[in-house]
């Protein structure tokens, strides 16, 4: 179980590189197939809305095949083919319609992980251990920033993707080869999403869910790069090292927030708390957008350390969530909070073309105040929300 999950960590490692690497890319897509911002907010909004569409099948999946035929088959046909399509790519929908292949092929990826955790382990270590799986992972958050810009510098964009197209097959043959599914549960009881949907507890969680990622996320995937670029004038390789200190911020957000459930004895005032602050960082970074970039970068990386909460806020729902429903139900929170990333990744590229002839700040303020809207929204409603502590 070790062996299979330190490979599981691997594909997350790419899972994480994969929704975040377009940042870092922006100029030289630009240039050579003619992809506007607008047009990679919406490949990296397929992404993850695939992603989260994925959720339900790979929830189904997980349940009733396991984890390593799930995430083996899935990597190796959407991770693999979604990469060496994205290296042929000649035109902005050939790199949408890889983003949708690679979405499907990192979907199950992660949840594997969190189903083998919920199964194998004490509820009360959950948070912890779904904490470091997704800091450990996150390392290809920071891949995907100053790394790939070098990578990209000295062998293309082409050239990079196929390698990446490569290192997908590997993990999935991987997968396949060292992961061990967990034993079934045995019980007569029956279910479905349906089931989880009536539970009352999980309504005051799951909007929260929904924004909570989706800022740190959509920044550090996308808008990190336009907004350098067309505000301070950064080239590829400075905003590499923007989005690296910001990725590493996020790293760093998420062991901080692994273990504060326990050592706090609250899971909600942790989540909520966290996500009050990342907010008023939004806020601030809508008012002082271009008056250094130093302190532009300091406020990405407040909104990547503080908006890191995903792990604390799945514990919160897993506590809600009978074991024979364990794969669809942590599915389902993986959905809303991989779903409200893509939906706002289109709503942003809407709003970037809106704005876009106002001057070279205004569509980032308006991106910027409308995740702090989310954010703060999605705050108030968890306010409600039942504390649990295992």
């Amino acid at each position: 179980m070790q062996a299979g999950l330190v490979v599981l960590c691997l594909a997350y490692v790419l899972s994480q590189f994969f929704r975040a690497f377009l940042a870092v890319l922006t100029a030289d897509l630009g240039r050579d197939i003619e992809a506007a911002p607008d047009d990679l907010a919406a490949a990296s909004g397929l992404w993850f809305l695939t992603f989260a569409l994925m959720q339900l099948p790979v929830g189904w999946a997980l349940d009733r095949i396991g984890p390593r035929r799930t995430a083996a088959v899935l990597l190796l046909l959407g991770g693999g083919g979604g990469a060496a399509l994205f290296a042929m790519a000649t035109a902005p929908v050939h790199v949408s319609l890889a983003m949708v292949l690679i979405g499907v092929g990192c979907s199950p990826v992660l949840m594997a992980s969190y189903f083998i955790f919920a199964r194998e382990y004490p509820p009360a270590k959950f948070a912890t251990l779904a904490a470091v799986m997704l800091g450990v992972g996150s390392v290809g958050n920071l891949v995907a920033s100053y790394p790939t810009a070098l990578a990209v510098e000295l062998m293309g964009w082409r050239a990079t993707l196929g390698g990446l197209a490569l290192i997908s097959a590997a993990v999935a043959v991987g997968i396949w080869v060292s992961v061990q599914d967990p034993k079934r549960v045995e019980t007569d009881e029956t279910g479905s999403v349906l089931d989880l949907l009536k539970e009352p507890a999980l309504w005051a969680i799951l909007p929260l869910m929904l924004v909570a990622y989706a800022p740190s996320a959509a920044l550090r995937g996308l808008w990190a790069g336009p907004y350098l670029r067309d505000v301070f004038d950064l080239n590829t390789a400075q905003i590499g090292q923007a989005t690296l200190i910001m990725g590493t911020a996020m790293i760093a957000g998420t062991f901080a927030y692994g273990p504060l459930d326990r050592i706090l004895h609250t899971r909600k005032w942790v989540i909520l708390g966290g996500n009050l602050l990342g907010a008023a960082a939004l806020g601030l970074l809508c008012l002082w957008i271009g008056q250094a970039v130093w302190i532009s970068v300091a406020l990405l990386a407040a909104i990547g350390l503080l908006g890191a909460s995903f792990p604390v806020i799945m514990a919160h729902g897993r506590a809600f969530i009978p074991p024979h429903l364990v794969g669809r139900g942590v599915t389902l929170l993986n959905l809303f909070g991989i779903g409200g990333v893509g939906i706002m990744q289109f709503v942003t590229g809407r709003i970037h073309t809106a704005t876009v002839d106002l001057g070279a700040s205004a569509p980032y303020t308006a991106i910027f105040g409308f995740f702090a809207v989310a954010l703060a929204a999605g705050c108030a409603v968890y306010v409600f929300s039942r504390d649990s502590v295992e």
